[in-house]
């Protein structure tokens, strides 16, 4: 769907739209992250592979504190609008099948995101973004791999998602399912942050983004956070 250009412009302004859930959740998203590589990577910033980036909402994130970028997509016109909106990258379109595409070789350390593409697509398209992963992370030393599950089946979306089982926008993914598909490529989870306990019907709620606010902090409860992200090594030295 994202090979259509009014498809690509809608979900850079409506769905990212100022103050709306998602812009909201990028926002703590790209807190989390900007701290993530001060802490892990203090002496040499990371080489940035973002896989299926989109419009480049994972590398405008990490501006300036990365070595350098690269951005890797099936769709030409989600890259195009990533450079529209000011994304600053290397882009490389990839094929939707067949071998696994090669990350730029581009030295280490490296920081790979996986952002917005586990939930809606089948096994076979999340493993090749593990495998790519993989390839630019081939040992633990390398650096780390963030990956997020913006649709948690332990959390309270979980109530209307089984009203529409088996529809595509009400997929959803377990802790267990992500943690064995890193495991499956050679990753363990290091961290596991939650970023919003609402669905999107409850965004516009004061009461409940007040509660959402307190909630975000209590500890464990990212377990049942609607949006999470996952920050994983790979397991071999």
């Amino acid at each position: 769907m994202f090979r259509d250009t009014d498809a690509v412009e809608k979900y850079e302004t409506v769905t990212y739209a100022p103050d709306s859930y998602a812009s909201r959740i990028n926002e703590r998203q790209r807190s989390y992250l900007r701290t993530l590589v001060r802490r892990e990577f203090p002496e040499h910033p990371p080489v940035h592979h973002d896989f299926a980036c989109g419009t480049g909402r994972a590398v405008r994130a990490l501006h300036g504190l990365v070595r350098e970028a690269h951005g890797y997509d099936t769709s030409a016109e989600m890259m195009s609008k990533a450079a529209d909106v000011g994304s600053r990258a290397y882009w490389h379109q990839v094929p939707m099948d067949g071998p696994v595409p090669t990350p730029v070789p581009a030295g280490f350390p490296a920081l790979v995101t996986i952002f917005r593409l586990l939930l809606n697509v089948n096994e076979g398209v999340r493993d090749r973004a593990l495998a790519f992963a993989a390839k630019a992370l081939p040992h633990r030393g390398s650096g780390l791999l963030v990956v997020e599950n913006h649709g948690n089946a332990g959390s309270l979306r979980h109530l209307r998602a089984r009203r529409h089982d088996g529809e595509r926008w009400f997929a959803e993914l377990s802790h267990e399912q992500v943690e064995r598909l890193l495991a499956r490529h050679g990753f363990e989870i290091v961290e596991r942050r939650g970023f919003s306990m609402l669905t999107p019907s409850l965004h516009d709620r004061r009461l409940a983004r007040i509660a959402d606010a307190t909630a975000r902090h209590l500890p464990g409860i990212d377990g049942y956070a609607v949006n999470v992200l996952y920050t994983a090594r790979r397991v071999h030295a």
